[in-house]
């Protein structure tokens, strides 16, 4: 059996986990199989999308890179399909996007830029219009760990919110990617124990580095949005496999704690249900109520 990376460094650890495993196994064998018909029906997934937009056109014209219609009656239509109960609206940082879909479980981050308006933000934290903030690195040309972004931080403890931080591939030409190389992130985890932080995109393609800095700070937390643009059912099937699956199944691996992967898709950019199949693939199935409910509940302080 092989053992974790903590478990190799802690020999103790690791013998423990080996005699539980032996014990479980033994008792596993002296039990009576269940009754397949007198086990309960599972109940439905409920999801969590951790990564939506909801600057609706006011116009039914599908979104240029993904052909979905970015109105609120299509992404009703798509959370419905996709078996998604919440979502987490990512608003820009002059405060726009935002529409209040309370009834559709959706909250809001506010996004933050330098210098950070912080009566705006403290405001819209106070009166819950924000349950989190959003820096939108590589979109603005400032790291992570810049002292023009400390009172965003410290609103965030204040508020006991978290802060989500876009990461990796810019959807504009005109993003630097040294910005939002995600292994800047590790400074700021380091700096604000306190407050816990939300890697976007898995750092798209710099995956590793992304799922360093959630393995080894216990304040971060890793969501693996748009990955790919549109619609997966209508990609090639090996592609969809190789660049989102694998990627998504080598960061939850790597990671070593289903508590720290939480499921979002990005819409409009991403259709929801296909993405979701996407991201089910790369999960155990037993773990897929905390990556695509739980942990979301947990992170953000939703109520369940």
């Amino acid at each position: 059996m092989a053992l974790s990376r903590r478990e190799f460094l802690t020999p103790w650890a690791g013998a423990v986990r080996v005699g539980a495993v032996v014990m479980a196994a033994v008792a596993a064998g002296c039990a009576s199989p269940p009754d397949r018909d007198s086990l309960p029906a599972a109940a439905p997934l409920e999801i969590i999308d951790t990564h939506i937009h909801t600057r609706f056109s006011d116009q039914p014209q599908p979104q240029p890179a993904s052909a979905i219609p970015n109105t609120r009656e299509g992404l009703a239509r798509q959370m419905a399909a996709a078996g998604v109960t919440g979502a987490v609206a990512h608003t820009d940082t002059a405060g726009s996007g935002y529409v209040d879909l309370t009834a559709m479980g959706v909250i809001h981050c506010g996004g933050v830029r330098i210098p950070v308006d912080d009566a705006r933000l403290e405001e819209g934290l106070r009166s819950g219009r924000y349950r989190c903030l959003k820096i939108y690195l590589g979109y603005t040309y400032y790291y992570a760990a810049d002292p023009g972004y400390q009172p965003a931080y410290r609103l965030a403890a204040q508020y006991d919110v978290p802060v989500v931080f876009h990461t990796g591939d810019t959807y504009s030409s005109r993003g630097k990617l040294k910005y939002a190389d995600p292994l800047t992130i590790d400074e700021v985890a380091v700096d604000h124990p306190n407050v816990r932080f939300v890697i976007a995109h898995a750092g798209y393609p710099w995956i590793q580095s992304a799922a360093e800095v959630a393995y080894k700070n216990p304040n971060v937390f890793i969501e693996a949005s748009a990955l790919m643009l549109g619609n997966a059912s209508t990609k090639d099937a090996a592609w969809v496999d190789r660049y989102v699956t694998e990627s998504i199944s080598w960061i939850f691996g790597y990671i070593e704690d289903p508590s720290k992967l939480l499921f979002g898709s990005d819409w409009p950019l991403v259709d929801l249900p296909s993405y979701v199949e996407a991201y089910q693939r790369a999960i155990p199935r037993e773990h897929w109520p905390a990556v695509f409910h739980d942990n979301a509940v947990r992170v953000f302080r939703l109520a369940r």
